[in-house]
Order: C-alpha cells, then structure tokens, then sequence
C-alpha cells in the first residue's frame, strides 16, 4: 500500500499551478507556430505573433500568460490501495496548494475567485476554493490535472440537449459563431456527448486536458466515429473564417477534442468549452516517493519571432487626443498609444453608472478620456504593474451609452468585438473601441512605464487605475461611424476560405 503525504500533495498543486500560469504547453506552442506559418490574414498573422511572443517572455520571466490566472479545475484519480498521511481532507489539500501557489510572492498570481456569487461577489483573496473533481480507481497512486481556466473563454461554454437525430456538427457550427471572440480564439474545442447534462459538461472540461494531436489524426486518419466528427467540426469551424481574435483568418481552431458516454435512447446531451490562447494545464502522479515537480521545457521549444511596427502604423497621444483624431481612426488601422489611460472593468463601471444616477460626482474625469478593460496582476520586483491584457468588452456594453453620453469618454480598449448597443452608442457619440491582443498581457504590460489607484481600491485588481503608456499596441475595432472589424473580418475570411475549398475540390 502507498503512503502518500500532506505536503506532497500541496507541494505538488502549487508547484504545478505556479508552473502553468508561465509555461504553455508545447504541443500548444508548436500548434500556434504552424498556424501562424500558414496564416494569410495579416490582422490574425500578427496576432498570433504577439500571442507567441508573449509566450516565450513568460516562459523566460516566470510571469503569468495572461492577467487572468483563472479558477482552478483539478481532476484527481485516487487509487484504491492508498493511504493518507494526512490530518487534513483532499479538498484542503488541494486548497492549500492553491492558496500557495497564488499568494507566491516570486510570481504572484491574480486573485479572482468571489464568494457568494449571487450575493456580495466578495473575493476570497486567493484563488480558493478550486473546482475539484475525483474517481476512485484501481491501482497505489494518486494521479492529478491541474488547469487553471479564464473567465473569458469559461464564459463562452455552450450547452445543449438534442435529439437523437439531430446532427452534433451542424449544432457546433451554428454555435460557435454565437460565441464571438471572447474566448480568444485560436484554441481548442472541448466537446462530452452523452451522458447527462452534467456529464457531457464534465467531459467536455476534462477532454481539454489532453494534448493537441490533431494532425497526427489527420495522417492516419479516422478510425471511429468520434475522430471522423473531431476532423469534420474542426474543418467546418475554420471554414467559418474567425480567424485570432475574430479579426478574420484561416486558423480558429487548433484542435477539436471529443469524449463520449452512453447515454438514454431519447436523449443526446452535448456540451461544448472552449480554451482560450491562454491555455494552461499540467499533469502529475504521486506514487509516494515524495512531490511530483514539473520539469520546464527547454526555450528552444519557442519559435523566434518578432513584432516589427509597420510603416502604416499610427501613433496616437492620450495626453493630447482630440475627438476630432479619434474620427479620423480607420477600421483595422494598428496604433501605438501613448501617455495616460484610465483603466476599468464590470464592478468599476456599475459603481460609476450608480453614482452617475444618483447625481453623484465620479472620482475621475473621463473627458477625451481612453478607458481600458483590465485586470492586471500585482507588480513584483521592479515591475510597474503586472501582466495587463485586456478582459472581454461585450461585458462593458450595458453601461457604454451612460459612459460615452455623460462623461465625455472618447475611447475604450479590450478584447473581442463590441455587440450592437455598444456599437450604435460608439458610432452615435463619434467614440472608438481598439482592441488589444487576448493573451499577450506579459507583452502589454511592458508598455506600462507607471500605474496608480486613482478610485474604488476596495475593488482589487477592478480598481479605477491610471496607466502611463509608451507605444501600446491596438487595432480599430470599431471605427466612429459603426464599423466593426469583427463582423467584417470573419465575412471576408468565410468567403475567401469557400474559394479555396471550391478550387481544391475542382483540382
């Protein structure tokens, strides 16, 4: 019988999540690469650079992917034949390897788990608890996936429960689109069917945790029904003509990965999860011997790209900008912003429409003003701020016609593409949404040369900050009459995708 020990467990948890928030895996990593190489859209190309990029700064930082560090999921196999030294439960164990892993203060990760969700959404301060999930099998070891998974491509899971007739491809087709750009695409598809309602869910999270080997697939091709459906979704999906970060482009998905379970003849549940360009997940087993550590991959695992400012690029001053310059913006135009730029995300944002309602004075003027979504992580070291990417904007749309109309915002930066109440109110008061790269926050963060609170410290990481930047990079995302690159990247890329198809087909 195993003997397996308190602190090998909590070592191991935190030792792997800490791991996780700084070091993609490298399937994804060698995935991205080859996208990037095929990609021919040149918004999704530089993407995609940016997104690798900021990769291997992280890796040789040992700082976090992205700003969000994500709720903790853990899937645990426990083997019959072990044996606990242990005066604390599993669930404790594994909360404090979280609790460790976060509060680390070499690299401290973001806090973003609330309590009482319903209620006060008061934070919890360190990540906890973690969604845990357990089978008892066979065997004298304890076997643990540890992922750490972002609100923005969380959000976006999809689920449904069909007829045994209805066709599985057609439903992910017609739902992925649904999802906008929030997930950060290019990732991967998640997909459990069967089961129940909350088995296919399962499923879809933990079939995340297996690594991209679609090509393989590919090479040797199917030999069962769920590996024809994981290359026909996947196919099917792409031909969408998402495209990084919904700009447009070849490449949406990396890889598909399917679970199945037997399942009631009337019933066909289907849950569908995707991983954001943040992906991050590790694998560990425990055989009593002591923790199990992750060995680091080696750089040389990493492409060496660059990020070249082009000769179209424009530079816009924060300090000086007019809304005149914010009219003249085009639609897709790469800018390098400098100067200062206020920061605000969901909690800020309802805390300034409240007070806006009562005839209250904000605590900061927003006039000709930029205001960029994010999150960031604590600072360590000589750090001004930590990793600062932006957060999902389609949050910020309810409260974008109070902002732009009574406080003489000009401009808003975040991630994925704006839905229609935000664009009318954009285009109605001659305003900008830019949008900066989902999972580059590493990268982001480095062109914040000061960052203060100037409001609602109580609100955390969602406190009103004040950002100093030196040449940002953004795109326009939606322009001042309406425009908006993320409906008609897609259409052009669908329909330059379709002619490809055609041509082949004809070959």
């Amino acid at each position: 019988m195993t003997v397996i020990r308190q602190d090998d467990l909590i070592d191991s948890v935190a030792d792997a999540l800490q791991f996780i928030s700084y070091y993609h895996p490298v399937d994804f990593i060698k995935a991205v690469h080859e996208a990037y190489l095929r990609e021919e859209s040149p918004a999704a190309k530089d993407a995609m650079a940016q997104i690798l990029i900021n990769s291997r700064m992280c890796a040789q930082g040992h700082r976090p992917i992205c700003q969000d560090t994500g709720i903790v999921t853990v899937f645990v196999k426990v083997g019959m034949d072990v044996r606990w030294d242990a005066t604390m439960s599993l669930d404790d164990m594994i909360n404090e390897g979280v609790r460790r892993a976060y509060s680390n203060p070499d690299n401290v990760l973001r806090a973003s788990i609330l309590a009482d969700p319903a209620g006060a959404r008061r934070n919890t301060k360190d990540n906890t608890p973690a969604v845990i999930h357990y089978q008892v099998v066979p065997g004298n070891t304890v076997e643990v996936h540890v992922a750490a998974k972002g609100g923005g491509s969380e959000n976006k899971s999809k689920m449904v429960m069909l007829n045994p007739s209805d066709s599985i491809v057609d439903w992910v087709v017609k739902t992925v689109p649904t999802m906008g750009a929030g997930w950060c695409p290019p990732g991967m598809l998640g997909i459990g069917i069967g089961g129940t309602a909350e088995k296919a869910a399962l499923m879809a999270k933990e079939v995340l945790m297996d690594p991209i080997d679609i090509h393989e697939l590919r090479k040797r091709g199917p030999q069962n029904r769920v590996e024809e459906l994981r290359l026909e979704i996947m196919d099917k999906v792409n031909a969408l003509g998402i495209g990084a970060q919904g700009l447009g482009g070849l490449t949406t998905v990396l890889d598909v990965k399917i679970k199945d379970y037997p399942t009631h003849a009337a019933s066909l549940p289907v849950a569908m999860i995707p991983n954001c360009a943040a992906t991050r997940h590790a694998h560990f087993v425990l055989d009593g011997s002591g923790p199990a550590l992750q060995t680091p991959p080696s750089l040389d695992d990493w492409p060496d790209i660059t990020w070249e400012v082009g000769e179209g690029v424009r530079r816009l001053n924060l300090d000086t900008v007019t809304p005149e310059e914010v009219r003249s913006l085009k639609l897709g135009e790469t800018v390098l912003l400098s100067g200062k730029m206020l920061t605000g995300r969901d909690a800020a944002h309802k805390k300034m429409v409240d007070m806006l309602a009562k005839g209250e004075q904000l605590p900061v003027d927003l006039k000709n003003r930029f205001i960029y979504y994010v999150g960031p992580v604590d600072p360590v070291r000589d750090e001004v701020v930590g990793p600062a990417g932006p957060t999902t904007a389609t949050r910020m749309d309810k409260f974008t016609r109070t902002m732009l109309e009574q406080t003489g915002l000009i401009g808003m930066i975040g991630k994925s593409e704006r839905g229609p109440v935000a664009v009318e109110a954009i285009k109605e008061f001659g305003a900008v949404y830019l949008m900066a790269v989902g999972g580059a926050a590493y990268l982001v963060s480095k062109a914040v040369k000061d960052a203060k609170v100037l409001a609602f410290p109580e609100l955390g990481m969602e406190a009103i900050y004040e950002f100093d930047v030196r040449d940002m990079p953004v795109t326009v995302a939606v322009d001042s009459q309406g425009n908006s690159v993320h409906e008609q990247g897609p259409k052009i890329w669908q329909a330059k995708i379709a002619d490809k198809i055609e041509v082949q087909q004809l070959k």
